[in-house]
């Protein structure tokens, strides 16, 4: 009477074959997270741009100014009048500020924002001190994380 199992041999190469299965759809979902990053950074910035152009519209040509981090996005995110002060005629332009996903979570919070006034000024430093960064003079707002090199373009956006 003959047993009917497998062999060593053949339970060895459906392991080998699974392996090379595995290594090749590990890399595709490791990719496929990093292209959904990507794309919500790219709607966040394509979201924040229009509601920064619409808040300078109804602000006298103004872009929120508010003295730090919290001044700047309680402009954003509450009432203002259209000096920018607390009121209630213009906004909110957004429910809450989104986080930079590219930004390292430890040491900096990935929804603060590095400002500056130098109207030269056309790219973040990309020091990951914060998730974004805005020139208030010209109205460019990108992100401020060092994954925007050469590798990763969104730098450029």
């Amino acid at each position: 009477m003959r047993n009917k199992a497998f062999t060593l041999v053949e339970i060895l190469i459906v392991v080998i074959i699974l392996g090379i299965l595995a290594a090749i759809v590990i890399p595709q979902f490791t990719k496929a997270s990093e292209d959904a990053r990507e794309s919500a950074l790219a709607s966040d910035l394509q979201m924040i741009r229009s509601q920064l152009e619409l808040y300078k519209v109804q602000h006298l040509e103004n872009y929120p100014n508010g003295v730090g981090i919290a001044a700047w996005q309680v402009q954003l995110t509450g009432q203002t009048d259209n000096t920018g002060a607390a009121g209630t005629d213009f906004g909110p332009y957004m429910q809450s500020f989104p986080k930079n996903q590219f930004a390292p979570s430890g040491g900096t919070t990935q929804s603060d924002v590095a400002f500056s006034i130098d109207p030269l000024a056309t790219a973040p430093p990309g020091d990951d001190t914060t998730g974004w960064w805005f020139n208030s003079v010209t109205g460019k707002f990108a992100p401020n994380d060092s994954k925007g090199d050469a590798a990763n373009p969104h730098k450029s956006w």
